[in-house]
């Protein structure tokens, strides 16, 4: 089988077939992306936190979670090829993995590296057009939702006990940029918020996921922040990067329209 020279996005070269048959994809948003793109069949292999789409979480075998992989079964499908992600899998997990598959690791934390991972599965699962009609979609509509936060400062917390919020070289700190708010969050990565000086935001998200915040907080959160606004927000879409990207743009449009 003719195989071709990829470079993914954390500088690692990777052969992968010229016709990848068998994917498995060891995270939830590049599932699916891959579903996206129409790939029912070539996709064998999903984690357990793949839940979209659904009917694929009950047909497609199931090879662990992002940060605790079965090994042995992944590469018992014996893909082409393996996607995964920098932040979401783990060292040791695709440093075993590597050994016998052909990985490529994406590595995403703002808009444009998003834009370059499209580009580049387009290039790699030969979607070329598919994926530049996706990322025109994404710069078009994002271009529209500049002005959403208006400059406004903004803390995202995806954790509550204890309260960790998303900093700067996030995907989530990205996406609020993105939209036209400022993360009032300097540091980087996921700090606790206990460990950092107090803050005044205009607003405070209370994300869905990882931690599953609900009504039952907001009060907690407008204690502590009582000139913010206090809102409950969909975490994939701030999280999920690929075509859930699509989904989000007029969640945000009606999410933020009045602020």
């Amino acid at each position: 089988m003719t195989k071709g020279r990829f470079i993914d996005q954390m500088g690692r070269e990777v052969q992968i077939p010229n016709v990848p048959l068998k994917i498995v994809s060891l995270v939830p948003s590049i599932t699916e992306f891959l579903h996206f793109l129409g790939f029912d069949k070539e996709v064998v292999g999903i984690t357990k936190f793949c839940i979209h789409p659904k009917k694929w979480q009950e047909t497609k075998q199931r090879v662990g979670g992002t940060k605790n992989l079965k090994i042995d079964h992944i590469i018992a499908l014996k893909p082409d090829i393996v996607i995964g992600n920098k932040e979401e899998n783990t060292r040791d997990d695709i440093s075993a993995l590597e050994k016998k598959l052909p990985i490529w690791m994406s590595d995403i934390n703002s808009f444009n590296d998003v834009l370059e991972f499209i580009n580049a599965m387009g290039l790699v699962l030969k979607k070329e057009d598919n994926c530049k009609d996706l990322i025109q979609s994404l710069k078009d509509g994002y271009k529209q939702l500049s002005h959403l936060g208006k400059g406004k400062e903004v803390l995202y917390f995806i954790w509550n006990d204890p309260p960790y919020i998303a900093g700067k070289g996030t995907f989530i700190g990205a996406m609020l940029e993105q939209i036209g708010f400022v993360n009032a969050c300097k540091e980087e990565r996921y700090p606790s918020i206990d460990s950092l000086p107090e803050f005044r935001p205009a607003f405070v998200f209370l994300s869905s996921e990882p931690f599953p915040f609900g009504n039952k907080h907001l009060s907690k959160f407008q204690n502590r922040f009582p000139g913010a606004d206090v809102l409950l927000v969909d975490g994939e879409m701030f999280s999920w990067y690929g075509s859930r990207m699509l989904d989000a743009i007029p969640y945000f449009n009606d999410k933020f329209k009045d602020t």
